[in-house]
């Protein structure tokens, strides 16, 4: 049984949206990216979210001042 959770694990990738941010170098602390999402400044699948804790996966698409970023494994 552990090891169907595990294998469960490693198929879904899972990121907060301002861990993300920060990941990729959109900004560069924590609080900077709460500003930045709260503000509305940040689309998720084109849709501006304002949760900073929005649990983003693989191939979520987040935008911030017209540029796009695909998330994948790479961001860890």
């Amino acid at each position: 049984m552990i090891a169907d959770k595990n294998k469960e694990d490693d198929s879904s990738f899972v990121i907060q949206l301002d861990q993300f941010l920060k990941l990729k170098g959109v900004t560069q602390s924590g609080g900077e990216a709460k500003h930045l999402i709260q503000s509305g400044e940040v689309k998720v699948n084109g849709s501006i979210d304002t949760r900073r804790k929005k649990k983003l996966g693989r191939g979520d698409v987040v935008e911030v001042h017209d540029k796009k970023y695909v998330v994948d494994e790479s961001v860890v």
